[in-house]
């Protein structure tokens, strides 16, 4: 945990105010029971009133100038852990946001999720506990046994004996309780894992009547999360009772031998109060310590995970060049590229090569799994190439910023993700200047005309994930925000799946007539949506089958035929 309190840095003075604010209330603490040690044993025997008025003045000042002590280190730690919270939650996003497609498939969308909320609220909690209580239970437990040392050294030797075995007991619990909590947190990830899915999948599951599959599912993680944090919180339970019982324990054998000396005369009736005071104190110091273990403890795993995270290197590391394009190379080019994803025993694409000139339109078609998606997802370098190379402009990707490279390429991913705000919000992703006769002209290219038959226009409100709009309009929305960008490269992945025929082929038809100069690369399951395209890639099983125009194909790629054959109208099968 010590890792991230670089996180503290923009909160040293909270940091130190707040520790130093618990310091004082201790010591006010400590003075309390000198203070009734003296108006026992001064003055009630002599009856002196304005002595016992005089020390009760104190004691109240002593309470007011540890409750504005206390006030004033809670706030600040209170600050401190806050803005640590915060620094720490914005490096995280920042860090997993520069990971690759590849350690955030290898991690998990749930856990990482998970670390984000759970992890640091536990790691902030343990935060504000170090700050309030490390100097003050401390303080408390040393400060307290020199003031008993003062009093009577042979009743201080019972001080001097529990508090080793109090943290005994402390440490044993704790280190029980430290890999549990790190299950907990395991299987908390599994559990906002089924919550996801049951929301993201609600639909699917009403439709497959599973709704009592998924129950059972959820309460079978439920019951496992249950039993580990019972078993943990059973483990960190005996802690308080065991220290109640030491330190009663304790003050029982104060009152024992201090009755004693007494009536020996060697101690007086304030000396045993006040050493009761002090034990009590010893005994409170001693429960806060021990809730700051678990609660640092809990802070520990959660730290252990979030660093896990921070551990993470992205396999795709950014250039340090502009991408400039070269008007004499391809726009995209593949070199004898081979690509396999993490802890995949065989390559995903194999020996890839191919040129799309500016102004091309390439059409990809192939076999469900055959890797049109992956080749695709290499151009903008969502990925790595295992071998070979992958230029765009003729320069390779590895070579360029993230930046310079992707605000080159408009993408349209098979999945259409659109985000809560208004139409005009979602076109402006790729160029916030856009102004509406732009955003307009992209949505009437994309076939998404039908924006301004609802009410609102532009200004249309999309709810979250676009649940307001039927798939089509989602993916005709995203064709046209990422036409609004006008990139130079295009890259349309199955992202006219949910259209009907006509709306297909007119989309194509727009495309093609308002895209001059842009190289435009169409994935598609359809023959009818590439069989216009100036090259077509037939991929099967990771390898190219064939590439040429679509009349070419049906004459030399039997891949591509078979696939023209299952597609096609009769009259078209009779020429094949």
């Amino acid at each position: 945990m010590l890792k991230l309190f670089g996180y503290l840095k923009n909160y040293k003075k909270q940091a130190i105010l707040g520790p130093l604010g618990k310091l004082l209330e201790a010591i006010f603490e400590l003075i309390v029971p000198i203070i009734i040690k003296r108006m026992i044993d001064i003055g009630i025997p002599a009856g002196d009133k304005s002595y016992i008025m005089k020390m009760g003045c104190l004691l109240v000042l002593m309470g007011v100038l540890g409750l504005a002590s206390s006030l004033t280190a809670q706030y600040f730690a209170a600050k401190a852990a806050v803005g640590f919270g915060t620094e720490l939650r914005t490096a995280l996003f920042k860090h997993i946001n520069t990971l690759s497609h590849s350690e955030i498939d290898a991690a998990g969308s749930a856990t990482l999720v998970t670390r984000m909320t759970v992890d640091i609220n536990a790691a902030q909690t343990g935060v504000n506990m170090l700050l309030r209580l490390f100097l003050r239970a401390p303080f408390i437990v040393i400060g307290a046994v020199i003031a008993a040392l003062t009093i009577s050294v042979k009743l201080t030797l019972i001080f001097l004996v529990f508090t080793p075995v109090m943290w005994a007991v402390i440490y044993t619990v704790t280190k029980k309780t430290v890999p549990m909590y790190k299950g907990i947190q395991k299987k908390l990830d599994n559990t906002t894992l089924i919550t996801g899915e049951n929301i993201s999948g609600v639909r699917v599951i009403r439709a497959f009547s599973r709704q009592r599959d998924e129950r059972e599912r959820f309460s079978g993680s439920l019951d496992e999360l249950n039993g580990l944090q019972l078993k943990a919180g059973r483990a960190s339970a005996v802690m308080s009772p065991a220290t109640y019982i030491l330190v009663n324990l304790a003050i029982m054998l104060i009152i024992f031998f201090g009755a004693k000396m007494v009536r020996s005369g060697e101690l007086m009736t304030g000396d045993i109060v006040a050493l009761i005071s002090l034990m009590t104190q010893v005994l409170l110091s001693l429960i806060r310590l021990a809730e700051l273990i678990l609660s640092l403890t809990k802070a520990q795993a959660s730290s252990l995970r979030i660093l896990e995270v921070f551990a993470m290197k992205p396999s795709v590391t950014e250039g340090s060049d502009e991408l400039t394009f070269d008007e004499n190379a391809p726009a995209v080019e593949f070199k004898n590229v081979s690509f396999r994803y993490v802890d995949s025993e065989r390559c995903a694409l194999e020996n890839i090569s191919f040129a799309a000139n500016r102004g091309e339109t390439v059409g990809i078609i192939g076999g469900t799994g055959c890797g049109k998606s992956t080749l695709i997802n290499l151009i903008p370098r969502f990925y790595d190439v295992s071998g070979g190379e992958v230029l765009v402009g003729g320069r390779n990707v590895r070579e360029c910023t993230h930046e310079s490279l992707r605000g080159k390429i408009g993408i349209v991913p098979q999945k259409a993700v659109l985000f809560k705000g208004t139409v005009r919000d979602n076109m402006k992703w790729r160029c916030p200047d856009a102004n509406d006769i732009r955003i307009k002209r992209a949505l009437a290219v994309a076939q998404a005309d039908f924006v301004f038959d609802k009410d609102g226009g532009l200004d249309l409100v999309i709810e979250q994930g676009g649940k307001n709009l039927s798939g089509g309009q989602r993916q005709r929305l995203t064709i046209a925000r990422a036409l609004v960008g006008r990139p130079d490269i295009l890259i349309l992945d199955d992202s006219a799946s949910a259209l009907d025929l006509a709306t297909d082929a007119n989309l194509r038809k727009a495309i093609a007539a308002n895209t001059e100069g842009m190289t435009v690369f169409i994935v598609s399951q359809r023959v009818s949506s590439i069989r216009g395209a100036d090259k077509i890639i037939v991929l099967d099983d990771g390898h190219i089958a064939d590439i040429g125009t679509h009349s070419e194909l049906l004459e030399g790629c039997g891949v591509y035929r078979e696939i023209c054959r299952s597609q096609l109208d009769k009259e078209v099968r009779g020429n094949v």
